[in-house]
């Protein structure tokens, strides 16, 4: 049974984790136990799914010098790449300005030739709510570029199971009402106090690559469902 370890075992993770272990041999790091020597590294496939703070591109680095030479790298990265644009944008972009997560993709490209590139879109479901934030009362208005965690999950697997190691990939719902929109049905639906829309962006990420090549039906097409 092939065997898949995960670097990041927090709200996206752990439950892919356990969704994974129903086909897969699959183990977690943890800070704690795994050690540069475990067998942990030994595995064929490893998903990072770790966030870009504490020294990123060095842990990467480690990572990469860790693992074995054949195993495939599935590096979750972030739609955030597409911070220039406002309009709709897909992989073929070109992306000018250098950004964290650009160079963590190239360098985890350049050291890994099956790397499979996953840009994910606004991460909500399981306890992630859009407009639901203590910080921020006052937001730009246009389409939203979110996706469920549970689509997420199911994607991660179906790239696993068809054996697809390689290429750049965006994970966005396919659907992309307003924000405005979204956080309305989410204040009525959970009883918080709706912000305040200032401005407008027309950035819509597009996911057709992916769905073409898995053949994908989202769970939740659909933002306002979520």
């Amino acid at each position: 049974m092939p065997k898949i370890s995960i670097i990041g075992c927090g709200w996206l993770g752990r439950p892919l984790s356990e969704n994974l272990k129903k086909s897969y041999d699959v183990e977690c790091f943890s800070r704690e136990t795994t050690e540069d020597d475990s067998v942990f590294w030994q595995a064929d496939t490893f998903i990072i799914a770790i966030n870009t703070k504490d020294n990123y591109l060095n842990t990467l680095q480690k990572i990469s010098t860790l693992t074995k030479a054949s195993a495939n790298i599935i590096l979750t990265s972030s739609t955030s790449v597409y911070r220039e644009f406002d309009e709709e944008v897909n992989e073929e972009a070109l992306i000018t300005k250098r950004a964290l997560q650009i160079e963590a993709e190239e360098l985890v490209q350049d050291l890994r030739k099956e790397t499979l590139v996953l840009r994910l879109g606004g991460l909500m479901g399981d306890g992630r709510v859009a407009g639901r934030c203590k910080k921020v009362s006052t937001f730009s208005d246009g389409p939203v570029n979110y996706i469920h965690q549970a689509d997420v999950i199911k994607i991660i697997k179906e790239f696993i199971d068809k054996k697809i190691t390689k290429g750049v990939f965006n994970l966005v719902s396919p659907e992309h009402p307003l924000r405005s929109q979204v956080h309305k049905r989410n204040s009525e639906k959970y009883g918080f106090t709706l912000g305040t829309f200032e401005g407008e962006t027309h950035k819509i990420v597009s996911s057709e690559k992916m769905i073409k090549q898995l053949g994908y039906t989202f769970i939740y097409p659909n933002p306002l469902d979520f």
